[in-house]
């Protein structure tokens, strides 16, 4: 399914000044800014190699 596109209102001077978006595109923005929040803040954590996070999820009984 499509979504619809969004639609501008403009002022006097036909510069577009606010944006009308659907609920659903407007969830999926909020849960990227969220992803993007969640990016930034593990920034600096290092990285897990797959052996390990393999072993993670065996201890935690998920594997």
């Amino acid at each position: 399914m499509r979504l619809p596109q969004e639609r501008y209102i403009v002022d006097q001077s036909g510069r577009k000044r606010e944006v009308i978006l659907s609920i659903k595109r407007y969830r999926q923005l909020l849960e990227d800014l969220h992803d993007l929040a969640v990016v930034a803040e593990r920034r600096q954590e290092k990285p897990v190699n797959l052996e390990e996070v393999k072993r993670r999820l065996q201890e935690d009984g998920i594997l």
